[in-house]
């Protein structure tokens, strides 16, 4: 099983790097919470363990960041210990909360509880809306059983939306998926490529049903 710690303490990382990997854990790391994302997108982890202060994006950023397009089981990891950071972090898609300093015994068995949560990587659906079939795994779009070209940075605002169909995927978080940085403002790429999207995948493009944009905030694919 894979697992993201995303954290700015480098002695704490390597502690947990080392602990988790002598119990079966694939260790991926990030020390600020934009390289999180960037790595979770390349990575696909089935758990993440999150810090709440990270430098560039902090870690309730990231955990809004990664439930906009996945489901996996997210910890967080913090010396803080008031409760109105523990109800910030569940409420924006945190599974757990530990506060530092922990007992590793305590958690290895929450990250075990998280685990048996975890969707394998094996899984990656095959979503479908009206007459177009997007295939993770194969990384294939197939319209009325034609195959779909796409470019890369269209197969990847596809594959972001359509890995969480139904909910909405910030701007914020397209932009920092395809670029790697939160930094990046949106100057119009994101509605060309969705336009771009529309003309291959809607039946009337300019009357979207299914690659919808919410005002304001970002994108959603609405599956049938």
């Amino acid at each position: 099983m894979k697992v993201l710690i995303a954290d700015d303490d480098p002695q704490l990382v390597r502690a947990l790097r080392i602990t988790l990997a002598a119990h079966g854990y694939e260790i991926v790391a990030a020390p600020d919470g934009a390289a999180a994302i960037a790595l979770a997108v390349k990575e696909r982890p089935d758990l993440y363990i999150v810090d709440l202060g990270m430098p560039r994006l902090d870690g309730i950023g990231l955990v809004e960041a990664v439930r906009g397009w996945s489901r996996a089981p997210i910890i967080v990891v913090s010396g803080r210990t008031g409760s109105g950071d523990k109800v910030e972090a569940l409420d924006a898609g945190a599974d757990d909360y530990v506060t530092k300093p922990f007992q590793v015994d305590e958690l290895l068995a929450r990250l075990r509880a998280l685990a048996r949560r975890a969707v394998e990587a094996s899984d990656d659906p095959v979503v479908t809306f009206a007459d177009v079939t997007v295939d993770l795994a194969a990384k294939s779009v197939r319209r009325g059983g034609e195959r779909v070209h796409l470019t890369p940075t269209e197969w990847r605002i596809l594959e972001l939306l359509a890995r969480n169909p139904g909910s909405l995927v910030t701007r914020q978080t397209l932009l920092t998926h395809l670029w790697g940085s939160e930094q990046v403002t949106d100057t119009g790429y994101l509605r060309l490529y969705l336009s771009q999207l529309r003309k291959k995948l809607e039946a009337d493009p300019a009357r979207p049903t299914h690659l919808l944009t919410e005002q304001g905030m970002g994108y959603r694919l609405v599956v049938d």
